[in-house]
């Protein structure tokens, strides 16, 4: 039985980067939603949002603070995992630069594919499970992904085809900021992920 939005509880994980503006956003939709630092606090977790943010940083405290293996072992028990720009390179199981991620989605992904942060832009896509009405994507040092496994999903694509967001599974992967905008549904869309788990 799916459980009710508010009996759901959400972890963001909070070692560096935009981890408040996503607990602020699943608050405003009505899940509990606590920072996660330490491999104790993922218990009795239905999902984990793993926010943007310097990659490098947040995987290096990941291993420091004992996080990566618990983090691999829910990604493979089924609890939905979202990672946003960082977070998705976190999750990749390949990075052009070597780094070692968690190694748990099937692609591989560029690191600040679309140059420095003088580069950030938006664009307006669409998202496939999101439905007609364009998103809008905030990329900043943002990663792309360079290849999928048969296993992966593209969800979005730039207009010149480069892939920007994906699925596998339980897992959910954003190359933008959706915790940057005033439009709730791709926290929404992995709420439904997690409430069809829970």
């Amino acid at each position: 039985m799916c459980k009710r939005r508010r009996d759901i509880r959400i972890g963001v994980l909070a070692l560096q980067g935009s981890f408040i503006d996503h607990i602020h956003i699943l608050q405003r939709l009505g899940v509990t939603a606590v920072p996660v630092r330490l491999p104790e606090q993922l218990g009795k977790l239905d999902g984990l949002v793993m926010p943007g943010g310097e990659s490098t940083t947040i995987l290096k405290l990941m291993h420091n603070f004992n996080l990566a293996v618990p983090l691999k072992e829910m990604a493979r028990s089924g609890i939905p995992i979202w990672g946003t720009c960082a977070g998705m390179i976190c999750l990749a199981k390949g990075i052009y630069n070597g780094m070692k991620s968690l190694n748990v989605m099937d692609m591989v992904v560029k690191r600040n594919a679309f140059g420095s942060q003088i580069d950030s832009f938006e664009s307006n896509l669409t998202i496939s499970p999101l439905g007609d009405k364009p998103f809008p994507c905030i990329f900043i040092r943002a990663p792309f992904i360079e290849r999928a496994g048969l296993q992966v999903e593209i969800l979005a694509r730039l207009p010149n085809g480069i892939a920007v967001s994906a699925r596998q599974g339980k897992l959910l992967a954003t190359a933008f900021h959706p915790e940057f905008t005033d439009d709730p549904r791709v926290h929404s869309y992995f709420l439904k992920m997690v409430g069809s788990s829970a």
